[in-house]
């Protein structure tokens, strides 16, 4: 997982635009800037763990905008809302900074249509990308406890219907690791598979008017 001061190896070290990132979608940024040639982006991960303690999110985001904004043209910042109930737009808002569009990750990885056709046709969704998929035992199992109280599960997934794997990476490996995970949560499998162009769009359309 990339820390916050890490940076793709091939990236220019005068990139004008720092984006700052959930390090749950390090693995993805760094195949997109690999692939469309981004060196105009610097790239700074927050821990990925956060998403069990969204609260603190917007105070991490806004002490590298603060530790970082002489130093670059412009910032972006490759979170969704994330669980902070909005306390992130506030301190974005404070810095006329913008963010990735919806309220979780599955949303700009699905775009936001296709997330909403899910979370409408069945509201009892529990979303997978390839990151939980690959993190599922320390985020899921061991980060609420189900481990050494494997009674919590009916309390926490109690209202869940099925799991929706949203991969980026069509891998039979991690599809059938999300499916395992489906029947651990005792819930219907479903996948979809996403690719990384919602969330290469996602990007691109907002930072456009900043690239060369």
């Amino acid at each position: 997982m990339l820390t916050p001061d890490s940076q793709h190896s091939h990236q220019s070290v005068t990139a004008p635009i720092l984006l700052i990132a959930c390090g749950a979608i390090a693995r993805e940024l760094i195949e997109l800037q690999n692939h469309d040639q981004w060196s105009c982006f610097k790239i700074q991960c927050l821990p990925a763990n956060l998403h069990n303690s969204p609260g603190r999110i917007p105070e991490m985001v806004r002490e590298l905008i603060e530790k970082n904004t002489a130093q670059f043209e412009h910032i972006f910042v490759a979170y969704a809302d994330c669980g902070t109930g909005g306390r992130l737009d506030e301190v974005l808002d404070q810095y006329n900074i913008d963010r990735l569009p919806g309220a979780h990750c599955y949303e700009f990885y699905s775009s936001s249509e296709i997330f909403k056709k899910f979370s409408s046709e069945e509201p009892g969704t529990f979303f997978l990308t390839d990151f939980l998929v690959r993190n599922f035992n320390r985020l899921i199992k061991q980060g609420l406890g189900l481990i050494d109280h494997p009674e919590l599960l009916s309390q926490y997934f109690g209202n869940y219907k099925r799991v929706m794997y949203l991969s980026q990476d069509q891998s039979q490996n991690l599809s059938s690791l999300a499916h395992e995970h489906a029947l651990y949560l005792g819930l219907e499998f479903c996948e979809f598979h996403t690719g990384l162009v919602p969330l290469r769009d996602a990007i691109s359309e907002q930072t456009l008017r900043w690239r060369p």
